[in-house]
């Protein structure tokens, strides 16, 4: 081969090296990771003290009042950040803006804490109303739920439960009226007696949509209910458009 091809050849494939080489979501950054190193040390993280209920930070580690008072269906809930910058706005260009590839990104941030915990017989990603799936054209929890499965071999039931009634979005009510939005939204067509079932969200702010899925599901016999999220939203940080309330009005988890 001659020095001319040769030189072609090797510009052809540092050309091509470069588009193969991954960069940093966040940074842009080139790195082997889709988060480098940096990046990934900074998200926001829970605080390590918190209910374990519902994930709100606690003076020490035991169930907070509210969830006492309110205990909510789930057995217990995990999540892999909190919903303040970066994390949100990974979360809103995946839900807003179709940026699809991230699903499988943020999957990955969730299950690094889910190693140690006992995986469910089934993931059942929350339901969107058909007219929102429509016009949305996919349903983030679904596609989050899709890479859950593919690394932990769990089955996904992406049909067992449907959403029958198109409520207004959580984020445009205050917190106190939410639970009852979501009052008899879903259905559940399968048997789960004797099932360990999670519930996959992208964001969890007061609960109630997980809370009131998770409570159909336990109607139909399921043994136990793991709700997962990518992120806690805490008073104070919510999502776009969401009116800002006393954690004393709050849905419990």
């Amino acid at each position: 081969m001659s020095i001319f091809s040769t030189k072609n050849l090797n510009r052809r494939l540092n050309f091509a090296q470069f588009f193969r080489q991954k960069h940093c979501v966040l940074c842009l950054a080139p790195d082997h990771q889709n988060i480098c190193h940096a990046c990934l040390q900074d998200l926001p993280r829970l605080s390590p003290v918190h209910c374990p209920s519902c994930l709100l930070p606690v003076p020490t580690p035991e169930i907070c009042g509210a969830c006492l008072r309110n205990p909510p269906t789930w057995d217990y809930v995990s999540a892999a950040l909190r919903y303040t910058f970066p994390a949100d706005a990974l979360i809103q260009a995946l839900k807003y803006r179709s940026d699809l590839p991230l699903a499988p990104i943020l999957a990955d941030l969730l299950l690094a804490g889910l190693r140690n915990e006992p995986l469910p017989d089934y993931v059942i990603p929350v339901p969107l109303h058909p007219d929102r799936l429509q016009a949305r054209g996919f349903n983030q929890a679904l596609e989050i739920s899709r890479h859950l499965c593919k690394k932990t071999g769990c089955e996904l039931l992406p049909s067992a439960c449907a959403r029958t009634r198109s409520t207004p979005s959580q984020t445009e009510l205050p917190w106190k009226n939410r639970q009852q939005n979501v009052r008899n939204a879903f259905t559940c067509s399968r048997d789960f007696s004797g099932k360990r079932i999670a519930i996959v969200d992208d964001v969890m702010t007061s609960g109630a949509t997980m809370n009131e899925l998770a409570r159909v599901i336990r109607r139909q016999g399921a043994t136990g209910v793991h709700a997962w999220v990518i992120a806690r939203a805490f008073p104070g940080h919510f999502p776009a458009n969401q009116q800002t309330h006393s954690p004393k009005n709050r849905t419990t988890g």
